[in-house]
């Protein structure tokens, strides 16, 4: 099998970022010089695209995950944190309701939150570290639940 036939039959499941697609290929044993130049042809055919990797696994993870674990995730698959806060902005303009709306609704859920400003201190560990996790900024999240709270009391 040669390192383009290899890349294919990668390329063909899901999208690959250049990184994994080099790492992979030297655990299969192919040469650095050979990879490079399969790399850069698939990109020239625009088989294999860092952006459209980065644009896919922020839509997969948008909603479910913050920005910080979106971006760390890209991180270990070899993509550049400039590439990916240019296209986070383009992709998440005006939507940061929607996605927190969803990640809300699952908290009331699953804590059982009736008022926001009322949330004895266990309850409240959990969720920060939920949110943590998860790669949001608990403290952000929280008072703008708050302040929704508010605003839909008046």
């Amino acid at each position: 099998m040669t390192c383009i036939d290899y890349f294919y039959k990668l390329l063909a499941r899901r999208e690959y970022s250049a990184f994994e697609l080099t790492r992979k290929a030297r655990e299969k044993g192919f040469d650095s010089k050979e990879i490079a130049e399969t790399i850069q042809e698939l990109q020239y055919k625009d088989y294999q695209s860092d952006t459209r990797f980065v644009e896919s696994m922020i839509t997969s993870y948008h909603g479910k995950y913050g920005k910080s674990f979106i971006k760390r995730k890209c991180w270990e698959k070899g993509i550049a944190a400039d590439l990916f806060e240019e296209l986070w902005e383009l992709q998440n303009e005006g939507e940061e309701t929607g996605e927190l709306g969803s990640l809300k609704a699952k908290v009331i859920r699953k804590y059982k939150i009736n008022d926001f400003y009322v949330i004895d201190p266990k309850t409240k560990a959990k969720l920060w570290n939920y949110l943590q996790y998860r790669g949001f900024k608990a403290s952000e999240v929280l008072e703008k639940w708050q302040r929704e709270q508010e605003e839909a009391m008046e």
